[in-house]
């Protein structure tokens, strides 16, 4: 491992757009494979816009139907890229062409019998997102879904070109696409529009931190480190991550991978098949507790190289980019990888044994808490990922459960019942290996395929187990874990009443009004009546400000009835709630005290590379 550091590339590519005459001399006879050649300028950065011009292949059509896409694979939600696309023109040569918007996401070309046809737009990008384009002075972001236009309809994959026309402050583009063959600096191509929509840009001046695991070259570049952000720190773990990860699978399925680190002081992440994308808070790497955050989060996207992006849901592939592509097994997808995110960065040995638990633990309390698991089963929750996960509302708690946190509970006591029936000869790591040799490639897998294969892998019928836990939705049993020497244990309030409204989760301080954000199910204050955007005035007849009411809970005991004034659409109401005991404020993984040394030896097992 070495640093690369600021990469610095003294040369500029250009490309002018050909004459008419030229493209029709060159294109004289029209292939399948003739590419849509790209070159993306931006003017001012400051105005957040990339210039895009399309050098478009017509095969002497009368017309040509363009479209963008209207969602990116690995963020399920119907985003409408095309509503940032402004001023879409054609041309062939000096001819102007008529251009006709069709729908929401496509536009017609009347090309004039041209062999090729030049397609110019502009794309405003400041969403600051791992999904979408951010483009500011210092650096941009493009996403392939947000930026680039393509025919419809193609009857054959069509190599995509990209050339990057980059401002004067900027040093260099980096993306997981192919440098063209015989190209200059920024100049690239896609082998089809999966592979375009599928390899983020990233310009700027970044620090790339480069080291080579399994023969393959892997970069971590850096955007925005601002003397804060140690990066020979975090490449030395990075590696270690690559490292355990890769030998996990028995196998490097691409030629070089590229992990952005954008330190925006934004957040989220998303993977794609050479590479992912990461926003980061710049001050995260100063505690301990961030920094295990973000290296799980890269482990997270970087095992999606293998699982989601080669080995897959037979839904989501070949991907319809116009509409939503429904799936039940996105708890395979993502909460699988949600659980090894977690286990894998504790091989690496990049967080502790104890981080390790805290971690799951967390997704426990999470799901344990959350109403909506005893309403909508796991795989449901992963079919509703399009109108529901990403648009959560206020009652989104109460209605459904994240198939991420069920999904990687789910993937851990099914580790664990596998070791448990197999007296530790079989895992989930078995599971995930034989489907990759089973489904990874063209075809995919579907739920029951997926089912079938752990029962295979384990020997044993597990198609009882699996229903309980995917199809319904019954409590999960946390008893496995004491095969490991592990022990479930709640953290019960016993004095506190609830009132099932706590400030800073489910209500909020509305320029010095307390407002109710949230009214969890069975709950207190559900009983009692009382709604969203309520304000709270008063409680037990005084009044109570935001600062004063974690205190003013303490005035009264479980079982006690006492008034709630609020205003509820500016109307006065006076609501009588009951208070009950705290529920369990906790629950955590933890080793047994009382754990055997088979036990303590099962657990070391579980957690080695």
């Amino acid at each position: 491992m070495h640093r690369v550091g600021l990469l610095a590339l003294s040369c500029f590519l250009t490309m002018s757009i050909p004459s008419q005459a030229a493209v029709d001399q060159a294109r004289s006879v029209p292939t399948a494979t003739e590419p849509i050649r790209y070159t993306l300028r931006f003017p001012d950065p400051a105005t957040h816009f990339v210039d895009v011009a399309a050098e478009v292949p017509t095969g002497r059509r009368a017309s040509v139907e363009l479209f963008m896409p209207v969602w990116t694979p690995g963020s399920y939600l119907v985003r409408e890229y095309s509503r940032n696309v402004e001023g879409v023109e054609a041309h062939a040569g000096s001819v102007r062409l008529a251009v006709a918007k069709t729908s929401k996401n496509r536009w017609r070309v009347q090309t004039n019998g041209a062999s090729a046809i030049t397609v110019r737009y502009r794309v405003y990008g400041r969403e600051m997102s791992v999904r979408n384009n951010f483009i500011e002075t210092d650096f941009a972001l493009l996403n392939g879904a947000a930026t680039f236009l393509t025919l419809v309809d193609e009857a054959a994959p069509r190599p995509h070109d990209v050339t990057v026309e980059l401002p004067a402050s900027w040093k260099t583009s980096i993306t997981p696409m192919a440098s063209a063959p015989g190209g200059g600096a920024n100049h690239y191509v896609a082998s089809d529009f999966d592979t375009l929509v599928d390899s983020p840009i990233v310009a700027g001046n970044p620090a790339v931190y480069e080291f080579t695991v399994k023969g393959k070259p892997h970069l971590l570049v850096d955007i925005g480190e601002g003397g804060i952000w140690d990066g020979q720190k975090t490449v030395a773990d990075v590696q270690r991550i690559v490292e355990t990860v890769t030998s996990f699978w028995g196998t490097v399925p691409y030629d070089r991978y590229i992990f952005f680190n954008l330190i925006t002081q934004g957040s989220g992440a998303i993977e794609h098949k050479s590479a992912c994308t990461m926003m980061a808070n710049r001050w995260a790497i100063t505690t301990r507790r961030g920094y295990v955050e973000w290296l799980t989060t890269l482990t997270h996207e970087f095992f999606h190289a293998w699982n989601v992006k080669r080995l897959r849901p037979v839904e989501l592939g070949p991907f319809d980019y116009e509409h939503e592509n429904f799936t039940r097994t996105l708890w395979v997808a993502e909460g699988i990888t949600d659980y090894y995110s977690d286990l894998l960065s504790a091989r690496a040995g990049v967080i502790t044994r104890d981080e390790f638990l805290i971690e799951i633990s967390k997704a426990i309390g999470e799901l344990q808490s959350t109403p909506g698991r005893l309403v909508t089963p796991v795989e449901q929750a992963s079919m509703d990922a399009w109108i529901r996960y990403y648009r959560p509302d206020e009652n989104s708690p109460n209605a459904s459960i994240s198939y991420y946190t069920k999904g990687a509970i789910i993937g851990l006591l099914l580790d664990l019942e596998l070791r448990r029936i197999t007296a530790g000869t079989r895992s989930l790591d078995d599971v995930m290996r034989a489907a990759w040799q089973r489904y990874s490639g063209a075809h995919g897998y579907t739920s029951d395929e997926f089912r079938a294969l752990v029962s295979q892998v384990a020997g044993h019928d597990m198609s009882a187990w699996l229903s309980r836990a995917l199809d319904t939705t019954e409590e999960l049993d946390y008893s496995v874990a004491a095969w490991l020497g592990l022990r479930v244990r709640t953290e019960v309030g016993t004095t506190r009443p609830w009132i099932g409204l706590a400030l800073g989760a489910t209500l909020r301080n509305d320029a010095g009004r307390l407002v109710v954000a949230q009214v969890h199910r069975g709950t207190p204050a559900e009983q009692a009546g009382v709604n969203v955007d309520d304000e709270i005035l008063a409680i037990g007849g005084y009044r109570v400000l935001p600062e004063q009411w974690d205190a003013r809970l303490e005035t009264w005991k479980p079982g006690e009835t006492v008034p709630l004034l609020v205003a509820h659409r500016e109307q006065l109401r006076t609501l009588q709630v009951t208070f009950a005991s705290e529920p369990p404020r906790g629950w955590i993984l933890e080793p047994d005290p009382g754990a055997d040394s088979a036990q303590q030896a099962r657990l070391s097992a579980w957690l080695k590379p």
